[in-house]
């Protein structure tokens, strides 16, 4: 049965599709159940055993630099929150960061350099990949872990190719006032745009009927489909806002890097996907809370900014992020 074949006009609020966690607060479900409580455990003892390993840890300069660090996987990882919810995967979405930071900046460079037309460049970009993503997973019925998959490898390739695996220098003031460098009462513009996503965030995911839909075609499809909600469009927005949050964290990059480069953050889709399920979604659909995914890429980046003070080689860093995602997909199951 296909969308257009749902009953006509349904009354919403009943059925089991839409009783669903949207309907709670955020807090809610940021201090009720096992997974938060667990969350809070392992942050906090993170904190102190890093505290007690390096003296350079516990002070409000690296805090605001964890702040920084995790702003890129922080942003993107509200939209996965939204497809994982949804019972799909985006696996593109470094290499959608990369090539819209490519947009961003040879849209400046070729239309009199011009800082609105880079980021509605590179804000367009992520929206576009997000959008194929979505349609050819819901109109041709492919997996999605095999569209992204796809995706991943033509995005960057395509980042590549557009100058020749050369970086494009960025000169606009605004641009790196705006995204990467200014600071609101001492607060760095990072730290204040992943602020910002994460509300939106929240009120479109727990405060929204759209938010309801998600949770919705991701819990129960069947009941989904009965009452009346549109699964197709409702997955493929979600993949639309991933892309356009990688969008964005590709503005964030570029402006703190003075350039954009084709071949940044490989592998960033490991801490993103990573984030979201230690922040208690659900890799098989209709559970998870933006708060949570916040948590969840502050632990990332707490282990990852504790590992390199106290001198932790990157591959055995890689090893223990691939550990964190293999303990809370089995948590999930269990």
């Amino acid at each position: 049965m296909t969308d257009s074949q749902s009953p006509a006009n349904p009354p919403m609020a009943s059925g089991a599709a839409v009783n669903q966690p949207g309907g709670r607060s955020a807090l809610q479900h940021l201090l009720q159940g096992e997974r938060p409580y667990m969350l809070y455990v392992a942050f906090a003892v993170m904190l102190i055993v890093f505290s007690l390993a390096s003296p350079w840890f516990l002070s409000i300069d690296n805090f605001l630099n964890i702040g920084r660090q995790t702003t890129l996987v922080s942003i993107i990882a509200v939209g996965m929150t939204f497809v994982i919810i949804s019972r799909q995967i985006d696996l593109s979405v470094a290499s959608t960061l990369a090539l819209s930071g490519m947009s961003a900046s040879l849209a400046m460079a070729f239309l009199a350099n011009n800082w609105f037309v880079g980021a509605l460049a590179g804000l367009g970009t992520g929206a576009l990949i997000g959008l194929i993503n979505g349609v050819l997973t819901t109109r041709l019925e492919i997996p999605s872990f095999l569209v992204t998959l796809g995706t991943l490898s033509g995005a960057r390739g395509l980042a590549l190719m557009v100058t020749n695996t050369k970086p494009v220098i960025i000169t606009n003031e605004y641009y790196f006032a705006i995204f990467g460098e200014g600071a609101v009462l001492g607060i760095p513009a990072p730290i204040l745009w992943t602020l910002g996503v994460t509300i939106a965030g929240i009120l479109l995911l727990h405060y929204s009927v759209y938010g309801r839909r998600v949770y919705a075609a991701g819990g129960n499809p069947t009941a989904a489909l009965y009452s009346g909600v549109h699964i197709k469009q409702v997955t493929t927005l979600a993949f639309v806002l991933t892309g356009t949050l990688a969008g964005l964290a590709s503005l964030i990059l570029s402006a703190r890097s003075h350039a954009a480069r084709p071949d940044v953050v490989q592998g960033m889709e490991l801490d993103v996907i990573a984030s979201v399920i230690l922040g208690g979604c659900s890799l098989f659909g209709g559970r998870g809370f933006v708060l949570g995914t916040l948590l969840g890429s502050l632990i990332i980046g707490t282990l990852n900014n504790g590992l390199v003070l106290l001198g932790v080689s990157s591959s055995l860093q890689l090893v223990i992020k691939g550990a964190i995602i293999v303990a809370a997909v089995a948590f999930t199951r269990r």
